[in-house]
């Protein structure tokens, strides 16, 4: 079955949905109370986007959505999950934040959206879950304005090789069928009794993301990577401030998460 990727991924984030959104990993009571998901210097690197129109693709329950809404920018988000969904537009009316939610694959977002944005944005551990980059770039340039911009924050491909012990695991280049995964409870609450723990993720290395959104059309501004993690994955990282984690002193240091920007002409 062509999309049993895609079906097994749903159930998986449909039942996940209301367990990261309660979990102490995301800290909802803190975000309701005005804290900010977007701790990677996103608002400092965009700029003002007062008045702007932003599409958060793969969006999740709506934090980062919300929280660039909070910035001034009128926010769209995106994600195939319906439970998730529907959490972000219950966050978002009870914080009384003005945010459009819509249940979409994000292949399919240029036919669901009908229109196009001066921003899009695509946030971290998002990308693992499209089997396809060079249409998932075709599918940024449709949904941008001319001179719109794509801002894109991820983990590192690098980061995806190694082990528990930081040892290589699994390959940099993921064969295009995929990684087919088991995992039970989820990263933001590995206790959770889960049911859906099948998954199919894909590993897109640097060289393919950057040359797909170029034949796209779009033209690179900046590539950056970065030696901060969003998550303790391994036990001996070292609190770098702002909820992200590093190499200890005397220990070699990598690339965990990348940021890149792209505009279209």
């Amino acid at each position: 079955m062509a999309d049993e990727w895609l079906a097994l991924n749903k159930e998986n984030w449909d039942e996940r949905a209301s367990i990261n959104m309660r979990s102490a990993f995301y800290d909802n009571d803190t975000f309701k109370a005005g804290r900010s998901t977007l701790v990677n210097d996103e608002l400092n690197v965009i700029g003002d986007v007062s008045g702007k129109s932003l599409l958060h693709l793969q969006c999740h329950f709506g934090q980062d959505t919300l929280s660039w809404a909070r910035a001034g920018a009128s926010v769209t988000g995106l994600d195939f999950s319906p439970a998730a969904i529907a959490a972000a537009q219950s966050l978002a009316v009870e914080l009384g934040i003005e945010a459009e939610f819509v249940v979409s694959n994000v292949y399919d977002a240029p036919t669901t959206l009908s229109r196009q944005y001066d921003v899009v944005y695509t946030g971290i551990g998002a990308i693992c879950w499209l089997p396809d980059i060079t249409a998932w770039a075709k599918v940024i340039a449709a949904l941008l304005q001319s001179g719109g911009e794509l801002y894109m924050v991820e983990f590192h491909p690098t980061e995806w090789i190694w082990g528990d012990k930081l040892t290589p695991e699994y390959d940099y280049f993921t064969p295009k069928a995929g990684l087919a995964l088991h995992e039970t409870g989820s990263y933001a609450d590995p206790a959770a009794e889960t049911k859906h723990n099948e998954t199919v993720q894909w590993n897109h290395n640097l060289g393919d993301v950057v040359t797909a959104l170029i034949e796209a059309g779009l033209s690179i501004t900046a590539l950056r990577e970065h030696e901060t993690h969003m998550v303790k994955v391994w036990d001996f990282l070292v609190d770098a401030g702002n909820g992200r984690y590093t190499m200890p002193a005397g220990r070699a240091n990598l690339p965990f998460m990348y940021t890149l920007r792209a505009k279209k002409p």
